[in-house]
């Protein structure tokens, strides 16, 4: 049987040993209560609270009457209680009335316990519920905070998945880009030897081939074309590893932050999951007062997007230098080409030239040989000319000679010793211009020999310089690296 007073949670409510002075109980049937006694409340400090134990203090204490004549209504209750019956009888102790009001007082002291009792049991039902209700509805909310950020956590790592996924092939495009660059620029380095090399051999020409011509000019262009790609093309290679080290940095932070994102969704999706029946729960004593937190959600949400806009602006540069890049090869190896084909036709014409020249040369030379041929044809002929002179010149003098013995008037100043006479000085004459012919044949000669030997040595030089133009440089030029070669993909 459950003490009176004693609320059924109770942990301690179990029966007790019962005071020496407690009443006895009576019955509480509407039949035992006597309307004659007026009723007094109890003062304060004989309400019953809901211990037990204060119950048990409180119904030690002896049971008093209050006074039932008109005299004493006046007087406040607690003068009135204790109240001792100021008889020294042996026989008895208390009157009837004090029974009867003793019964009374109990019988309200009991229903007021069992008002205050069964209020209590209903409060305490009451806030039970509750508590209970506001307990599962803290839970609850709690657990749907959880849910709400797991899901954040759950949309930020899918941002920052996506954005690391599109960061990792922007950085691999971007290093595909920055080979290719590599490649060609080191394509660009044969064409520069050759320009080189086609200007040490030119150096190599002789006398007046040894020009400024056009060739040389285009040569001069091609080398300062071919060193301004290279100068542009390593130029944006440092830019390339300049950006990729701040795309593997933005890639870093980024990877960085999904681990971290990655450790939050577990911690956050185990408490979420977790209930009041699930294993691993404990206490956690002064937990609640322990603040570890260095963020709030605005700068936490921040902070990722951050690092994702950081990662989307490094990407958007990296995809500008890529462009730039792909055009900076074309237009590179356009203008390589450009130049290369335009020194090609410089060699071409130039190679033309020399050869009309060399072939002009050789009909000249042949000519100049004929001639002198010729001119020694004619000088033999004029020498053999002076000596059949040599004979009539002997004859006609040695008829002078003779004629000259003639005795006395018989040297006679006849027509035979004037024609003799005249004879002998159109020989003369004749043979003095026929040697005068031979100086200008020989002098002729001589220049034609001196022609010959001028064109001869033209005809070397420019043998040389078309053997320099067409076998040496324009034997190294016959290849050239490839468009694909010039812009990477080879």
């Amino acid at each position: 049987m459950e003490l009176v007073g004693s609320p059924l949670t109770a942990t301690y409510a179990h029966p007790r040993s019962t005071p020496t002075k407690f009443l006895p109980a009576i019955s509480t049937m509407a039949s035992s209560y006597k309307n004659r006694f007026p009723y007094y409340p109890l003062p304060q400090s004989f309400s019953l609270p809901w211990m037990p134990s204060t119950y048990y203090k409180t119904a030690a204490i002896n049971p008093t009457l209050a006074p039932f004549s008109k005299s004493s209504q006046g007087l406040m209750p607690s003068k009135m209680l204790p109240f001792v019956s100021n008889r020294t009888t042996l026989f008895t102790r208390y009157t009837p009335d004090d029974w009867y009001r003793s019964n009374l007082t109990n019988y309200k002291e009991s229903e007021t316990s069992r008002h205050n009792a069964e209020c209590l049991r209903v409060d305490t039902t009451r806030m039970i519920q509750d508590k209970y209700q506001q307990t599962k509805k803290t839970q609850v909310e709690s657990t749907k905070n959880l849910g709400e950020r797991v899901n954040d956590i759950e949309f930020w790592k899918s941002e920052l998945c996506r954005e690391l996924d599109e960061m990792i092939g922007e950085t691999n495009a971007l290093t595909d880009m920055k080979k290719r660059l590599e490649r060609a620029l080191a394509e660009t380095e044969a064409p520069l030897q050759v320009a080189q090399e086609c200007l040490l051999h030119r150096e190599k020409r002789m006398g007046i081939d040894l020009v400024h011509d056009d060739v040389e000019k285009q040569l001069f262009t091609e080398v300062d074309v071919i060193r301004s790609c290279q100068e542009r093309m390593q130029r944006y290679l440092d830019k390339a590893k300049a950006q990729l080290a701040s795309n593997r940095a933005a890639q870093h932070e980024l990877e960085r932050d999904l681990v971290n994102k990655q450790a939050a969704h577990r911690i956050d999706d185990k408490c979420h999951h977790l209930r009041n029946t699930s294993d691993g729960i404990s206490y956690y004593r002064g937990v609640e007062r322990v603040d570890t937190t260095i963020s709030v959600p605005e700068s936490w949400a921040k902070f990722t997007d951050d690092n994702i806009l950081r990662s989307q602006s490094e990407r958007a540069a990296s995809a500008k230098l890529r462009d730039n890049i792909e055009n900076l090869l074309v237009v590179t190896a356009n203008e390589m080409w450009r130049q290369f084909n335009g020194v090609n036709v410089a060699f071409t014409n130039r190679i033309a030239e020399t050869a009309d020249a060399k072939s002009k040369i050789q009909t000249h030379l042949a000519k100049t040989l004929q001639e002198i041929f010729q001119i020694e044809m004619n000088i033999e002929a004029i020498r053999k000319a002076i000596r059949d002179k040599g004979p009539p010149l002997k004859v006609a003098q040695t008829r002078l000679d003779e004629r000259t013995r003639r005795p006395n008037v018989e040297l006679c100043r006849d027509p035979a010793q004037l024609r003799l006479v005249n004879e002998v000085h159109e020989i003369d004459e004749t043979i003095q211009s026929l040697q005068q012919r031979l100086r200008d044949a020989e002098d002729t000669l001589q220049m034609l020999v001196h022609a010959k030997s001028v064109l001869e040595h033209d005809l070397a030089v420019k043998a040389n310089s078309l053997f320099i133009d067409q076998e040496k440089c324009m034997g190294m030029r016959k290849t050239f690296p490839s468009t694909a070669r010039l812009v990477g993909y080879v």
